[in-house]
């Protein structure tokens, strides 16, 4: 099937292709989002560091850059601001002094849960006027975009 976006009065129009919808989408989010741990006193960088050792899987600082999906430099630098403000202690591994651990102290667990509120509230302003069903449709079409965006050169269903 032949689509034909609009783009200036070269071409009829119709939907935007999706990808781009979905760009904007999350940009919007992502803006306010991280708007909302601003004014609770975090960031998301923040929030992904404290959630990431409070799921508890993830001590050492290169497993926590792996984890949260950002560069080990840039996880770093994020960790030194934290390290500073005193959310958090890091401490060289005893086996190998080029790691190192990673541990919230008090004053990081008081920011995980002023930063876990924002969340919650963010999170319940986004479902309103969603049912459950609405939501999991929603998660099982990202899912297949998110596959499809990995496997381009593979079709995976005919309909649209």
């Amino acid at each position: 099937m032949s689509r034909h976006f609009c783009y200036g009065a070269l071409m009829p129009a119709s939907p935007e292709p999706i990808g781009l919808e979905i760009a904007r989408t999350g940009r919007a989010l992502s803006r306010e989002f991280n708007e909302a741990l601003t004014a609770a006193g975090g960031s998301l960088p923040q929030w992904l560091v404290l959630i990431t050792l409070k799921q508890g899987d993830h001590r050492m600082q290169r497993d926590i850059a792996a984890a949260i999906g950002i560069e080990g430099a840039t996880l770093t630098h994020h960790l030194h601001r934290m390290e500073a403000d005193g959310f958090i202690r890091r401490q060289r591994g005893a086996g190998d002094r080029r790691s190192q651990l990673v541990e919230l102290t008090p004053a990081g667990e008081q920011l995980f849960t002023r930063l876990l509120g924002a969340v919650i509230e963010f999170d319940d302003r986004l479902r309103r006027g969603i049912s459950d069903r609405e939501l999991a449709a929603l998660r099982r079409t990202l899912e297949r975009l998110r596959t499809n965006a990995a496997s381009p050169h593979e079709s995976t269903s005919p309909t649209r």
